[in-house]
């Protein structure tokens, strides 16, 4: 059935949505993902910080951003500061360093509230597409290109689908809010 691999491929996008969001939450160790999110003024318009320089780990609690273009220097030191990461580069001239503080209680609490909302756009999305799955199965039932029970069929087949896409958010939730909450 083709609505069964368009609803696996629409909630494996909604998984990965999860995943790209959860890498880009800091947990107090540097990580090249963190300032993925990031957009720079460069060239006339907004680019990811990516596009514009390299990002590299040299310390566990240190980024170094390159700039290919030094005349950005400048563009990506602002970008940063002003992102709502609450990072503090410093700019040498050649490189930005970008220190990782560690996380306070307040401020990893913080960072848990905003797993638990982004898991849970996560689920909607997923629930979105459970409903659009089931709404096309309901009008092949109605139009009898399939019967009753090959229609209950399916609709079993997608809620399954769904609570294991559903257990996986909750995997990914768990497993980042443990990395935040570690001290």
């Amino acid at each position: 059935m083709t609505a069964q691999s368009e609803t696996r491929t629409l909630m494996e996008k909604a998984l990965e949505a999860v995943r790209r969001e959860f890498a880009g939450v800091r947990t107090g160790k540097a990580s090249p993902a963190l300032l993925e999110t990031i957009r720079v003024d460069a060239y006339g318009s907004k680019l990811p910080l990516n596009q514009v320089a390299t990002i590299n780990v040299p310390e566990p609690r240190l980024l170094l951003v390159q700039p290919w273009d030094k005349g950005l220097m400048a563009g990506v030191e602002k970008a940063i500061r002003t992102s709502e990461l609450g990072l503090n580069p410093a700019n040498d001239g050649n490189v930005i360093r970008v220190p990782i503080p560690a996380l306070n209680e307040e401020r990893r609490r913080e960072l848990v509230r905003l797993l638990h909302r982004l898991a849970e756009e996560g689920r909607i999305a997923v629930r979105h597409a459970r409903h659009e799955a089931n709404k096309h199965i309901k009008a092949q039932e109605l139009s009898h290109e399939i019967g009753a029970d090959e229609a209950r069929r399916h609709t079993d087949e997608v809620q399954k689908l769904t609570d294991d896409y559903i257990a996986r958010i909750d995997n990914l939730l768990k497993a980042k809010e443990e990395e935040v909450m570690e001290v």
